[in-house]
């Protein structure tokens, strides 16, 4: 089963996969499609407040960040990892239980990054936002580290979350019953 998504004009087919017994998910996924990655970076560029610097987590938003990043004419921005590495020194962390993850996940800022962040003006960035579950915990990041969030951004919203005035969104992504039959 199928789902046809507009991103901002531009259509996309995406597959559903179960997520529990009656409830699936349209697969937005950005990783090897360069011409969506581009045209939502373009879209959500357009309708970013000014920013300092921009963080997402280790995800499929990590080719969306790039190009942003890349149109937007900066050389930095910041990725929340979902594993401690030794270069990080004392990270910051967070932890998140995602609608496409089964175990609970923590994400890691490391002390350069934090510092990058600290006083600046942060967008945050994600591909899709169902529970708000990751951007909750990209937030929690982002104040701990010092920063004012002056935007939060994705190509999709899924179910409620696109009724969500805080964000900015390209398009809403229904919920799926088991039958394919959108449900919210």
């Amino acid at each position: 089963m199928f789902y046809e998504v507009d991103v901002a004009g531009m259509k996309k087919q995406l597959k559903l996969f179960p997520v529990e017994d009656d409830l699936q998910i349209a697969a937005f996924i950005l990783y090897g499609d360069v011409a969506i990655t581009k045209h939502a970076a373009k879209e959500l560029l357009a309708r970013a407040p000014e920013f300092d610097i921009m963080l997402t987590s280790a995800s499929k938003s990590i080719p969306l960040i790039y190009e942003m990043a890349s149109q937007a004419g900066v050389n930095d921005y910041i990725v929340a990892l979902k594993a401690q590495k030794v270069y990080m020194g004392e990270p910051l962390t967070a932890t998140l239980k995602s609608i496409t993850t089964f175990e609970k996940q923590k994400l890691f800022v490391g002390e350069d990054d934090a510092a990058k962040m600290k006083g600046k003006r942060v967008l945050i960035v994600d591909d899709v936002i169902s529970t708000g579950q990751s951007l909750n915990a990209l937030i929690n990041l982002v104040e701990k580290a010092g920063g004012e969030i002056v935007g939060k951004c994705a190509v999709l919203a899924e179910g409620d979350s696109y009724d969500r005035e805080d964000i900015i969104v390209l398009g809403k992504l229904p919920l799926f019953n088991g039958k394919g039959e959108i449900i919210g």
